[in-house]
């Protein structure tokens, strides 16, 4: 920033023409030019030439620094740095450069380091920096042979805090107000004053390696858990083609044979008169291969990956409900979302909830005295929920007896798959069962079984879980 031109006052030799520069302020300031040291250079001079000139300040750890003012100027360019950051620049030796310092001179050691450039003929470094202590003391650093010239080809020689012995002194080339140089300047240029760099802790050199380990760990930990996905993808198709194979073997071999063997017990049947003593052994051998071929067509079911959705999974319990209960007075009422979905509904929680509503339409059957039973099942968004209820005689919860396992082992069955069962019973107003899985297993703690089981016998009506007949 320039400010307006100065002049000289020949009576005085000082600067006026700045508001810094007014008489009263020189009663208390002295001449600022007084602080300047002598023109120094490299020992030899020559055209288009850059020179590196070096020096170390030291300030105290107290008192305080409450003013520090520096000014210089260069025939015929330079770049000014401090500690290795850079102040500013300048490109007239006829004028002074005011650089203030205190907020950037912390106690210890700095570094003050001017790149400067001859473009022809003289060349010179011209500086001087007082530093006003709070105890009325002052510190300065003049331009002189205590400088030290840094090799162009020397890195980072801006922020060196101990000149090297190769660096050689500075050569006084002339003192203040020796030709060809002025001895007043023709302006004062008042350089912004530059406050200290606060580094954030995210800056520092410790968090920025910290935060690339972490960055690097997750990008480790990402191509493991996508290497064990592949795998795992991999793992399951080759699963998927080996029940698809068990369940056609099940199906073409030892179904076959047990379908042929209860035809030729049927057929052997028929041929023996009514009051035979053989019949009635036969009888029960085809009676116990019929339930046999039922039991291997829902292993089939169980197995084959085909029957993996909840479209086929509500079809077939809709199907197993309705054979089961066609020979009793109960008579059954389906209520399922015409559109279920073909989501994956794997094995493990199909298997598990079909003997849980197998376990339930036998309790019906057997306790309930039922005329009715209702079944409904819906999709209710990541979970399905399957609802078994009857119109019978009903319980009373409080008094289930704890010896009997039939709904604690369906309760205990939910939980492992991370879902849960709901009893709603009264005496003379029947029973409703309703099942809340999740279409994914969720994994319990080895703990919560034993949680489990002991709310089991402290449930009230519409609590969940009682054990039960």
């Amino acid at each position: 920033m320039r400010l307006t031109p100065c002049t000289a006052d020949p009576a005085t030799n000082t600067v006026v023409g700045n508001s810094w520069l007014a008489p009263d302020t020189f009663e208390s300031y002295d001449n600022p030019t007084n602080t300047l040291g002598s023109w120094i250079w490299a020992s030899k001079t020559s055209d288009r030439q850059t020179s590196q000139l070096w020096k170390s300040v030291e300030i105290p750890a107290s008192p305080p620094v409450v003013k520090a003012r520096l000014l210089m100027t260069v025939d015929n360019e330079f770049t000014l740095f401090l500690d290795g950051r850079e102040l500013g620049r300048g490109a007239e030796w006829r004028e002074l450069f005011d650089f203030e310092l205190a907020p950037l001179l912390s106690p210890g050691r700095h570094v003050l380091a001017v790149k400067a450039f001859n473009s022809s003929s003289a060349a010179g470094l011209l500086l001087g920096l007082r530093v006003s202590l709070a105890d009325g003391t002052n510190i300065e650093i003049r331009s002189d042979s205590s400088w030290r010239i840094a090799p162009e080809n020397s890195r980072g020689w801006e922020k060196v805090t101990v000149a090297p012995d190769g660096w050689p002194a500075a050569t006084v080339v002339a003192p203040f107000g020796a030709a060809p140089w002025w001895t007043s300047p023709q302006n004062m240029n008042v350089m912004p004053t530059l406050q200290p760099i606060r580094v954030s802790f995210w800056q520092t050199g410790w968090f920025q390696l910290t935060l690339l380990t972490v960055c690097g760990l997750a990008v480790l930990l990402s191509l493991r858990l996508m290497a064990q996905l592949t795998l795992q993808q991999q793992e399951r198709w080759l699963l998927q083609q080996e029940r698809a194979r068990i369940a056609r073997d099940i199906h073409d071999d030892i179904g076959s044979r047990m379908t042929q063997l209860v035809l030729q017990g049927e057929v052997a049947q028929h041929e023996l008169p009514a009051d035979s003593k053989q019949r009635a052994p036969l009888d029960r051998i085809c009676e116990e291969a019929r339930g046999l071929l039922a039991s291997m067509d829902e292993i089939l079911w169980a197995v084959n990956p085909r029957r993996d959705t909840l479209r086929d999974f509500a079809s077939y319990v809709c199907g197993y409900a309705q054979e089961f209960l066609k020979s009793s007075q109960i008579q059954c009422l389906f209520d399922v979302d015409p559109e279920m979905s073909a989501v994956a509904f794997d094995l493990p929680l199909r298997r598990s909830l079909l003997m849980a509503i197998k376990e339930t339409l036998n309790n019906a059957a057997k306790y309930s005295k039922a005329t009715e039973v209702h079944l409904g099942i819906h999709r209710q968004g990541q979970r399905l929920v399957v609802v078994v209820q009857d119109n019978g005689q009903g319980f009373d919860p409080d008094r289930v007896r704890p010896g009997r396992n039939g709904l604690a082992n369906i309760a205990q069955r939910m939980h492992e798959l991370g879902g849960t069962c709901l009893v709603t019973a009264q005496p003379g107003q029947g029973c409703r069962i309703e099942f809340d899985v999740p279409f994914t297993h969720r994994r319990r703690f080895p703990w919560s079984r034993f949680w489990n089981s002991r709310r089991l016998f402290d449930a009230k009506p519409s609590a969940e879980t009682p054990d039960a007949k």
